[in-house]
């Protein structure tokens, strides 16, 4: 049940710091310090979290993971373990419910508090909830987390990111203008590309600019629902009320247009960015989906959709991706495309671990590889090496391997250039010829341990892989609980060694 704001109403914003990158600190002690990437391994695989050590080089969530491997090389790259993450978050939230308030829980690692006993309250009375809040949950949890507080959600959120990491920072009431006018315009809530291009091109390029235009001239540019919301939030007025969520059935994202796609190149980047867009939403919730729909509205304000729905649920983004691309073949307009839209449904928290763990799942054909992502460049395996056509040493001990970080290796057919003829109209017809000339990457062929696994093994205990290859594998013995572990190497068949559940790391 949400309650109706109060004009002494203070909102917090929960955010836990780098979640994912930061349980696999955790959970991996040697990594504590060190630049993580968590996410996709494949050749079109994206950053679902990176730590703070590598957000420093430039890294972040969102960004493709080969793009993200350059910026950091020496990153420790991972796949997720969303049951790790779901357990953690959890507790998070268990202790956060323990409040008497409100609480809309917008992922697995933030959400809003709107606490009952802080109505009317000083700044000072917040700052010292929050910090009691943050300490419990890192005394439970081992993790740290950000709040911000203000009069309304906007203000909480934006304030939480200037709190990070590991911070608190409240908004006093009477100083929203103060705080925002300085600020980007993009950083409201509600303001896209095509809003901020618009803004942009008549002089507002901060926040405070877009609070100076009367309501009139804001709706003359982003229309009257979007102008009004806009200039309230511009002006610090937030009056949403913070409300429980109902778990969502679907995840996903879509954009219009300032000129319709009218080249297959266009079509296919922006089929991707969606889907990536959508994926980061899954990969938030802590589940797997099963159906991939595809919508497309053609400069005939036409729409058509598509969907495929398979039997095993998947976070997997380079599978979800290439069926989003396969059922843009059969929406295809005959004119330009004026609107793209992916959504991932059919959402499950039963997830198989070898999802996260390949570019490749079972049933499914071979992945596509991607311009950036079939490049010869080395690469990193688990404990942070560069790898290309040489041997891999993870401390001090050599491995006669020649492993990729997902431990697997590939050969990607460059695929068929399709931006020869500029500006050409897509028709769809057009577009079945060329998307069928697509040569797609060998199929992967895995190795028996994966950079990231966890294993046990009956004289050393719980550890995860860092590297294999060539009969041989190197594991960091360690969890939480352990401390820094000893790295050994060993046969990938020694009869000691055998899967493990990711959870035992953490307790």
């Amino acid at each position: 049940m949400s309650r109706p704001p109060s004009a002494g109403r203070w909102v917090l914003h929960l955010d836990m710091d780098a979640f994912f990158a930061s349980v696999e600190q955790l959970t991996r002690p040697t990594l504590l310090g060190r630049a993580v990437l968590v996410g996709g391994l494949g050749p079109r695989g994206v950053v679902a979290g990176a730590s703070y050590e590598s957000r420093v080089h430039g890294a972040r969530s969102a960004m493709p993971m080969s793009r993200a491997r350059r910026l950091v090389p020496a990153a420790v790259v991972l796949p997720p373990r969303i049951a790790v993450y779901r357990v953690l978050s959890e507790r998070v939230f268990g202790i956060v419910r323990e409040l008497d308030a409100t609480i809309e829980q917008i992922s697995v690692d933030e959400a809003f508090v709107e606490p009952a006993g802080l109505i009317d309250a000083p700044a000072g009375e917040v700052e010292q909830a929050a910090e009691e809040l943050r300490a419990r949950i890192k005394a439970a949890t081992g993790l740290t987390a950000s709040v911000g507080a203000g009069s309304g959600k906007q203000l909480a959120k934006i304030a939480s990111t200037m709190a990070k990491p590991d911070g608190v920072r409240v908004v006093p009431h009477g100083t929203e203008r103060e705080l925002l006018a300085p600020l980007p315009v993009r950083k409201l809530w509600g303001v896209g590309p095509v809003a901020e291009t618009t803004l942009h091109r008549v002089g507002v390029e901060t926040i405070g600019a877009l609070a100076a235009l009367s309501v009139p001239e804001v709706t003359a540019l982003l229309g009257v629902a979007m102008g009004t919301e806009l200039h309230g939030l511009a002006q610090g007025v937030d009056r949403r009320p913070v409300a429980e969520r109902g778990e969502a059935k679907q995840v996903s994202a879509e954009t219009t247009f300032d000129a319709d796609l009218s080249d297959l190149a266009s079509v296919r980047r922006a089929v991707a960015e969606m889907a990536e867009h959508a994926h980061r939403r899954l990969l938030a919730s802590g589940r797997a989906a099963r159906t991939v729909t595809v919508k497309i509205r053609g400069a005939d304000f036409a729409t058509r959709s598509r969907s495929e729905t398979t039997p095993i649920a998947s976070t997997n983004l380079a599978v979800l991706s290439a069926t989003a691309q396969r059922l843009t073949e059969g929406a295809l307009p005959d004119s330009g495309v004026r609107l793209i839209g992916v959504s991932l449904s059919g959402l499950t928290g039963a997830v198989q671990q070898y999802l996260f763990e390949t570019g490749t799942e079972a049933g499914t054909g071979a992945e596509l590889a991607t311009a950036e992502g079939s490049g010869a460049e080395s690469v990193a395996v688990a404990d942070g090496t560069a790898v290309g056509a040489e041997q891999v040493e993870a401390d001090g001990l050599l491995l006669g391997a020649t492993a990729v970080g997902d431990g697997t290796t590939s050969t990607a057919s460059a695929p068929t250039p399709v931006d020869g003829v500029a500006g050409a109209r897509v028709a769809a017809g057009s577009v079945a010829t060329l998307l069928s000339q697509e040569d797609p990457a060998e199929q992967l062929t895995p190795r028996r341990w994966r950079a990231g696994d966890d294993v046990r093994h009956t004289e050393y205990g719980h550890g995860w892989v860092q590297g294999s290859g060539h009969g041989r594998v190197t594991i960091r013995f360690e969890t939480r609980r352990t401390g820094p572990g000893q790295a050994r190497t060993m046969a990938d068949d020694d009869p000691g060694l055998t899967p493990a559940d990711p959870l035992a790391s953490l307790d």
